[in-house]
């Protein structure tokens, strides 16, 4: 049986300017809501000053933003929050934000611009488990296949990620752990690892220098989701005399960059 044609419902291009300009009173309501979302319980008069608007305007869009539970009013206080109704839309959005679906575009575009391998990898129990990857086109280049898993301590998206600990997580991970070393280069002492965190952190993105495997280099950034938690790690990977010392720096600012759109794509608040 054929799949039905889903309409579209685009306006046609014939629609005069008047028709496709934005709703007056819904782009009202919209910038109410974001006046709250970015402060914790306003007044009336609080949302009336702050958007130059008269009192009953604002009261009218809080009265209709109210009876379908977006905003709500404090009794005591009589200021106004995002309601019950504004999470569950918002909980949609989070339905359809894969980080995996997301990247994909844009390890494309770092492996067009860097002209080496992307990669995408979360934290899997202690290990990097790397999900995705676009190869370059290169002959000789990195290659891990998805569920490849390596050591935080020892990969670029996994000392991405551990930056990204907090104080408490960072002690309890390096805590009792016996660190393999892989190459003289790989970091197997906690106090250094922890140093190299806050350099990292301090960066912007991480680099594994031959600590995994001899002969390659990984530049990597955090992902992070609306908490503000690393949920993710992107990175760029090749052999050292292509991944030289003094690229390290811009692809750096290249990864990082990629990965401050796809942490502000998951709801990431501004760093």
């Amino acid at each position: 049986m054929p799949t039905p044609t889903r309409r579209k419902g685009r306006p046609k291009a014939f629609y005069s300017k008047e028709e496709t300009a934005p709703v007056q009173s819904l782009d009202r309501a919209l910038i109410v809501l974001e006046t709250l979302a970015d402060n914790s319980g306003l007044t009336l008069t609080e949302v009336s000053e702050k958007l130059d608007q008269s009192p009953a305007t604002i009261y009218r869009v809080l009265n209709t933003l109210a009876a379908r539970g977006i905003v709500e009013s404090d009794p005591q206080t009589q200021a106004w929050h995002i309601g019950p109704m504004a999470f569950r839309l918002g909980s949609a959005f989070l339905r359809r934000s894969s980080v995996v679906d997301r990247s994909r575009p844009v390890m494309r575009h770092l492996m067009e611009v860097t002209g080496e391998t992307a990669n995408l990898g979360i934290e899997k129990d202690g290990f990097v488990m790397f999900v995705s990857q676009v190869e370059t086109h290169e002959s000789i280049r990195a290659f891990f296949p998805p569920g490849t898993l390596s050591p935080m301590h020892a990969s670029g998206i996994g000392k991405a990620l551990l930056s990204r600990y907090s104080n408490e997580k960072l002690d309890r991970f390096l805590k009792d752990r016996q660190f393999e070393s892989f190459t003289s280069k790989t970091l197997c002492d906690a106090e250094a690892i922890r140093i190299e965190m806050q350099v990292i952190r301090s960066y912007g993105f991480a680099v594994d220098d031959e600590e995994r495997n001899p002969g390659m280099r990984c530049v990597a950034a955090p992902i992070l989701n609306y908490y503000d938690e690393p949920v993710a790690g992107i990175s760029v990977s090749g052999p050292t005399h292509r991944l030289s010392p003094d690229k390290i720096t811009d692809i750096g600012k290249i990864v990082s960059l990629a990965a401050q759109d796809l942490s502000k794509g998951l709801g990431a608040p501004d760093s």
